[in-house]
């Protein structure tokens, strides 16, 4: 029987979350002992999406619902969709996702449904939880003797261009090494079994074509990512992939001004409050509004476990990177050792970060 509504799901490690765990309807987050795994946190409820006309829509995160066995997870798994398929809105398709079941009903009502499916009780979740994302970007091993390297996509555009031929250059690694490719939640590539002594080569045949490898692109481009927008989707009603690599070039002046160029925090641009390119738990959201004009979102973080907040609304393209300069140059003042922007910004509040920004820009008038 179909769902009421889209389920998606992930499976992540603690130390690399990089499928973002925290956004998807269920996750299954590995719990790990001596190198094995003994068992997985469920959570339950994630999604991002939000219909601008609709105030009853939100994006929301996972909640940590139970613990299970390697020997449980899929029975856990099809009991969580059991329940979905039960008791999810098939009235209004606008909150007929997950999450909004969770809101309505509360994670133990949600659980006690769960158990009663699988006929048995499920322990709480064990108390560790995501610590660490890593985008596999650049040369590793895959422990068979192999290697792969993870390729930057920008916005995952794969295409040839004046100056940079990506397709053609995927195109000649394929015929060269007949690699297996595996596309990244991040919107990037890994070309995978790769033989030892490979390196040169291909990092020489994507120079030819003009493509950077992932160690040429700045922390900022390489954390960035949009949602396709316009001219691809019906729903979007400003930029957002066409758009960000100019913000991004303006942003890594900016960065390099005020000391910050190698600081790694996830920038994501989307055409509509929909969230395709996951904009609400990021350290940095923009999100389209209306035409040419964006929702600035502040205080999410890399580990994606905690929701962003809404900074400024409705700035013009033109001037978004001038609103990110004064709280980007406040946390390079006052940050605590080890603290990241969106921590720092969380840490602030809005008030302070716009009392900081409203000082900032009076000095550079005076």
């Amino acid at each position: 029987t179909y769902l009421p509504r889209k389920f998606k799901t992930a499976i992540g490690l603690p130390g690399d979350n990089c499928v973002d765990i925290y956004a998807n309807d269920l996750g299954f987050l590995a719990i790990c002992k001596e190198w094995r795994v003994v068992g997985y946190n469920v959570l339950v409820g994630g999604g991002m999406g939000v219909t601008p006309s609709a105030k009853k829509t939100f994006p929301a995160l996972a909640m940590r619902m139970a613990f299970c066995t390697p020997e449980q997870a899929v029975d856990v798994a099809t009991a969580v969709i059991k329940v979905q398929r039960d008791h999810g809105n098939r009235s209004d398709r606008k909150v007929a996702r997950l999450k909004y079941l969770l809101a309505d009903r509360g994670l133990p009502w949600f659980k006690a449904r769960v158990e009663e499916y699988l006929g048995y009780r499920l322990p709480e979740p064990d108390p560790e939880d995501v610590w660490g994302f890593d985008d596999h970007m650049g040369w590793h091993e895959q422990g068979d003797g192999r290697l792969f390297y993870g390729l930057n996509i920008e916005n995952g555009r794969i295409l040839d261009r004046e100056g940079m031929r990506l397709k053609t250059a995927l195109r000649e690694v394929a015929r060269s090494w007949r690699p297996s490719f595996r596309l990244t939640p991040h919107q990037s590539l890994l070309i995978c079994d790769l033989p030892a002594g490979c390196q040169s080569e291909l990092e020489g045949l994507l120079h030819a074509h003009g493509v950077k490898l992932s160690s040429e692109i700045s922390a900022a481009r390489r954390w960035s990512m949009a949602c396709v927008a316009w001219p691809t989707c019906g729903l979007s009603i400003t930029e957002a992939e066409r758009a960000l690599p100019g913000v991004i070039d303006q942003l890594e002046v900016e960065l390099a001004r005020v000391g910050l160029s190698q600081e790694v925090f996830t920038i994501r641009m989307t055409g509509c409050p929909n969230g395709c390119a996951r904009p609400y738990n990021c350290d940095v959201g923009l999100v389209g509004r209306t035409a040419d004009k964006y929702t600035v979102f502040l205080g999410g973080r890399l580990l994606g476990n905690r929701l962003n907040f809404m900074y400024k609304d409705l700035v013009p393209t033109e001037e978004l990177v001038a609103t990110l300069v004064p709280p980007l140059a406040y946390f390079k003042q006052a940050r605590q050792p080890g603290e990241t922007f969106g921590d720092f910004c969380a840490r602030k509040g809005r008030e302070d970060l716009l009392a900081f920004a409203a000082r900032y820009e009076a000095q550079l008038v005076g």
